[in-house]
């Protein structure tokens, strides 16, 4: 792919104002990305160190959460509870992996003046965190392929899944 900028075209206003704060420009991957996300198809990304895929990763779902239009709703559950469920999960293999790149991903989302919800779950959360998760989920989970499993199983999946809009797997080998 090339490396010459995208159209900041391609952005949102408030997304194309945050990327000229910082003196940056869409990298033709990420508007790729972003293509590719609103035709809901499915990508890999391969991208040299540096070449912001972690943001290209994230953008689309963060572009439709800053939408009020686009973001899931809260609805009722099978058990007839009112709750909103997950919109992106993302998988790593490494716990830490998983807390850096949440905390780079809460840069942007405070600096753009995002109401968006990140969090991390892995084996160090503690219990209550994780019970809470099942009961009021953030729109972005960081999470671990162990902890997936135990989602999965648990009887609140249908509900936190029932809105998942993407799934972003990092360092696959």
């Amino acid at each position: 792919m090339s490396t010459e900028p995208a159209a900041s075209a391609d952005l949102p206003e408030r997304f194309a104002a945050w990327f000229a704060t910082r003196g940056w420009s869409l990298r033709p991957h990420q508007a790729a990305m972003l293509r590719l996300a609103q035709t809901e198809v499915p990508a890999l990304l391969v991208a040299p160190t540096g070449a912001g895929k972690t943001l290209s990763g994230f953008l689309p779902s963060l572009v439709d959460l800053a939408d009020p239009a686009k973001r899931p709703r809260s609805g009722l559950t099978a058990r007839g509870v009112r709750r909103k469920g997950i919109h992106t999960l993302y998988v790593s293999p490494l716990k830490a992996l998983a807390v850096d790149v949440a905390r780079n991903l809460e840069q942007p989302i405070a600096e753009m003046g995002l109401s968006i919800t990140v969090e991390t779950r892995t084996g160090d959360t503690p219990a209550h965190k994780r019970q809470r998760q099942k009961y009021a989920p953030p729109d972005i989970l960081m999470t671990t392929p162990e902890q997936v499993a135990l989602l999965i199983a648990s009887p609140e999946a249908p509900d936190l899944f029932g809105s998942l809009r993407r799934v972003v797997f990092d360092e696959l080998h």
